[in-house]
C-alpha cells in the first residue's frame, strides 16, 4: 500500500503564494517513488475532483489545468520521495481541498492539504 501524505496548506488572501509538499512512502515495501508520474488534484467545495498538474517520474516534464498555468510549478525530489505545488498569485476559485495522487482520475491519493484563499 502507498502512503501519501499532504502538508503546506493554509488560509491565504488573494494574490498570495504556498508551497504544498507530499510525502510518499510504501507501507511494508519500499515505494519505487522515482518511476512515477506524481499528480496533484484538488477538490472544490461542491465540485467533483479536477486533475491539476503531472510531473513526469524525471521531472523533466511538467502539465498544467490551463487555469494554473503561469501561476502554479510543480516540481519533485526522487531521493527524498517528495512531491510539492509552488502556488503563486492565488485567486479565491483556488479554494479548494488539494491532493497529491498517482492518476490523473486521483483514485490514489492521500488524504489532502486545505487551502483558502480569502480576504
Amino acid at each position: 500500500e502507498v502512503q501519501l501524505v499532504e502538508s503546506g496548506g493554509a488560509l491565504v488572501q488573494p494574490g498570495g503564494s504556498l508551497r504544498l509538499s507530499c510525502a510518499a512512502s510504501g507501507v511494508s515495501f519500499n515505494f519505487n517513488f522515482n518511476i512515477y508520474f506524481m499528480h496533484w488534484v484538488r477538490q472544490a467545495p461542491g465540485k467533483g475532483l479536477e486533475w491539476v498538474s503531472t510531473i513526469s517520474p524525471g521531472g523533466d516534464a511538467t502539465d498544467y489545468v490551463d487555469s494554473a498555468k503561469g501561476r502554479f510549478t510543480i516540481t519533485r525530489d526522487n531521493a527524498k520521495k517528495m512531491l510539492y505545488l509552488q502556488m503563486n498569485s492565488l485567486k479565491t476559485e483556488d479554494t479548494a481541498m488539494y491532493y497529491c495522487a498517482l492518476d490523473r482520475g486521483g483514485s490514489v491519493r492521500g488524504r489532502g492539504t486545505q487551502v483558502t484563499v480569502s480576504s
